[in-house]
């Protein structure tokens, strides 16, 4: 054989062909074997979905996402609507607090109104039934003048105004006299503006002059009522006076 050439073998001698030999490097497989062992051992099993594991910690992703978003601030807009409801929210509990309150202190009275007049009835016996229509007629006799003070009142303000609206005529009068040669429309839409204000107020102070005559008369009868009844339950009306007093301190707290 000659020297640098490359033995032949024989077909089926089991020997490696020359195109199947591979150069091996001592040591570079183990190596790269090691490399992957260490790969392996540092990232563990397949993880769960959606994490990440780095020294040892697990984070999920998808708490990553929810820090970031917890460190974002909140549109000022926002921010100062919520603050108004939670004030409003204050704002409701104290007044459903003091609605409870009222509605204790007014059952409060009430039981304690009932309890005081019946014990005076009692003691007082049939005279309080008798001087009813009295009491009635005077409370009727003080709704009546209560109505005639408001007629007056509608009374009064519809003439002021029936008042105003004729000098608002008699301004425009003026302003066409002044222009009779030119006769401005302006005037003249001014002056038909406040004739028709007049007729108004003047239906208005009509309306408001029967009204207070009918409720003036009204007044005029429960008053005279109460004077008759007056003089003819006297004695009852003394007598029962300390459970109407007592009655009506009642009702003016209920009120």
């Amino acid at each position: 054989m000659e020297p640098g050439r490359l033995r032949e073998n024989p077909p089926g001698s089991g020997e490696p062909e020359p195109g199947d030999w591979r150069g091996e490097t001592p040591g570079v497989e183990a190596e790269e074997e090691r490399k992957h062992s260490a790969v392996v051992s540092i990232n563990g099993p397949a993880s769960e979905a959606g994490c990440v594991e780095a020294g040892g910690i697990t984070v999920r992703e998808d708490e990553e996402e929810e820090d970031q978003y917890k460190d974002e601030e909140l549109d000022p807009r926002i921010q100062e609507e919520l603050e108004h409801l939670n004030h409003a929210s204050e704002e409701i509990n104290r007044l459903e607090l003091q609605l409870d309150e009222a509605r204790s202190s007014y059952r409060k009275i009430l039981t304690e109104s009932a309890r005081k007049l019946n014990a005076q009835g009692s003691q007082l016996g049939a005279c309080i039934e008798k001087a009813r229509p009295y009491y009635e007629a005077r409370r009727l006799a003080k709704e009546a003048q209560q109505e005639t003070q408001k007629a007056a009142l509608r009374y009064e303000r519809a003439v002021s105004m029936h008042t105003a609206a004729r000098e608002m005529v008699y301004v425009a009068e003026q302003g066409l006299l002044a222009d009779s040669n030119t006769l401005d429309p302006t005037w003249q839409e001014m002056l038909n503006h406040a004739t028709a204000k007049v007729n108004e107020a003047e239906e208005e102070r009509l309306r408001s002059e029967r009204e207070h005559q009918r409720v003036t008369q009204l007044c005029q009868e429960a008053e005279a009522r109460v004077q008759t009844l007056q003089k003819a339950l006297k004695r009852v009306i003394v007598k029962s006076k300390p459970y109407f007093e007592l009655k009506a301190q009642f009702n003016h707290i209920l009120e």
